[in-house]
């Protein structure tokens, strides 16, 4: 039965146990009556059916007039925590409502609160603000996934004195709960231009006016040699490197496999719940997240695209040209809890993507951090990939264990740096590990390559 159907069954009054007995005793007593012609209890009989249909009656003509009014602390909550909602009812009636009950409707899969005795709300008090005509009722729900969930209406049951009939009635309307994705705090060494190939572009900061300064900077573990400043190097009487990018708004590419169109009738991540939830498109999310939020606190420009689309599929309309601080790192959270299941896409809309990016190379001046976190890709969303390496320096993707070997491979001899997360507690590690100097991936590439040589990695000094 489908919430809505089941809703409008709560809407007619019912009977309940007691009345139900009331009805079935008064029936008896009006066959054996008649039967046995037993006058005396035929009133009885008559008295037994009709005080539960009274009953129904009165609770079907008792319409409570309240409204609502319903808050959350905090009001965006990450997942696997508890945010307080509390509930300001108001009688809007000239008389006192009372004897009822009250429970908060939320939605399958959360535990609300247990149906408890509604305190006595006194008649309406046009004048002053507050008074026995308002009521203040909390509660805390837990969040134990991400999402957006609608929170009520406010379910108010209605029975007669003697407990014979009952009806619920909704109050109010639902009102959203935004519950973000985890986020994994990354070590903030690793978000600066020193990590991976030292081309995480950081914001400048640079104040003395000789134009040589403007150009060259103190070397950090893992530039490459290619980049040092001689020049500057004799000048300062310290090993100096070249800043490549006059920028003071970086921006960082960040790519959301969200169609899972590799294997999508037998994914081993699937987990076969009411909610058609899928724990690897989730770990994706949870991994998408943690990096973003990290890259905004460095003082990125991060956007967002999904897989499908990496040109014109935004996360989120409202935010096509990315994500900014302050306020950014809020902003991706939420557009990521709205994001709903893996959506499917035909192999003739990846292809087109994959033919549309190779044809327009970037240019090695336009090369960004890039990071793909892919679930569970086929073979036109692995060229796709490949095909955007040209414009990411360092390209990082993120790859779960339902990822296919073939399409592994393919991103290693593409020069992708390709990191595996199985779990969420593997994220921290997993960033650390994209710190590691390309030449630890060499070996493994050079083993299945037989047909290809690999091209040589940039020497990264181990000290300056």
């Amino acid at each position: 039965m489908s919430r809505s159907r089941s809703a409008r069954v709560k809407a007619w009054p019912r009977l309940s146990r007691r009345g139900t007995t009331l009805v079935v005793v008064g029936v008896l007593l009006l066959a054996v009556s008649l039967w046995f012609d037993l006058r005396d209890i035929l009133l009885l009989a008559f008295v037994g059916i009709a005080m539960p249909l009274v009953a129904i009656a009165f609770v079907a003509l008792r319409t409570p007039r309240l409204a609502v009014t319903r808050m959350f602390a905090p009001p965006v909550v990450g997942a696997g925590g508890a945010t307080r909602v509390a509930l300001i009812v108001k009688n809007r009636s000239r008389r006192t409502f009372d004897g009822a009950h009250w429970r908060d409707r939320v939605p399958d899969g959360l535990k609300g609160p247990a149906e408890a005795i509604l305190p006595a709300v006194g008649p309406y008090e046009g004048v002053l603000p507050s008074g026995d005509d308002t009521l203040r009722l909390e509660y805390r729900l837990r969040m134990p996934r991400r999402g957006v969930f609608s929170i009520g209406p406010l379910v108010i049951g209605i029975a007669d004195p003697f407990g014979l009939a009952r009806i619920d009635r909704e109050v109010g309307t639902g009102h959203e709960v935004v519950v973000t994705p985890r986020v994994t705090p990354l070590d903030a060494a690793l978000g600066t231009a020193a990590s991976v190939d030292g081309v995480l572009h950081g914001l400048q900061r640079r104040t003395h006016p000789n134009s040589d300064e403007l150009i060259a900077r103190e070397y950090r573990y893992g530039d490459p040699l290619r980049r040092v400043n001689w020049a500057a190097t004799a000048r300062r009487g310290e090993l100096m490197v070249r800043e490549e990018e006059q920028r003071g708004d970086p921006e960082a590419r960040l790519i959301l496999d969200t169609t899972l169109a590799g294997r999508p009738k037998a994914s081993s991540l699937r987990r076969e719940r009411d909610d058609g939830g899928h724990i690897g498109y989730e770990l994706g999310i949870e991994i998408a997240a943690s990096v973003g939020v990290h890259l905004l606190e460095r003082g990125y420009r991060v956007r967002c695209d999904h897989l499908a689309d990496p040109e014109h599929g935004a996360l989120s309309p409202a935010s096509p040209g990315g994500y900014r601080m302050p306020g950014g790192d809020r902003a991706l959270l939420e557009d990521l809890a709205r994001l709903e299941g893996p959506a499917r896409i035909g192999s003739g809309a990846a292809l087109e993507v994959a033919s549309d990016a190779e044809a327009r190379p970037r240019a090695r001046e336009a090369r960004m951090p890039g990071v793909v976190v892919l679930v569970d890709p086929d073979e036109q969303d692995a060229r796709s990939v490949i095909a955007m390496r040209s414009g990411f320096e360092p390209a990082i993707a993120f790859v779960l264990e339902s990822v296919a070997q073939g399409v592994v491979d393919a991103l290693e001899e593409a020069d992708w740096r390709v990191v595996r997360v199985r779990r969420p507690a593997e994220i921290a590690g997993a960033w650390a590990g994209t710190a590691l100097p390309a030449r630890h991936q060499a070996p493994a590439r050079a083993a299945r390559s037989r047909a290809v040589v690999p091209r040589p990695e940039a020497v990264t000094p181990d000290e300056p």
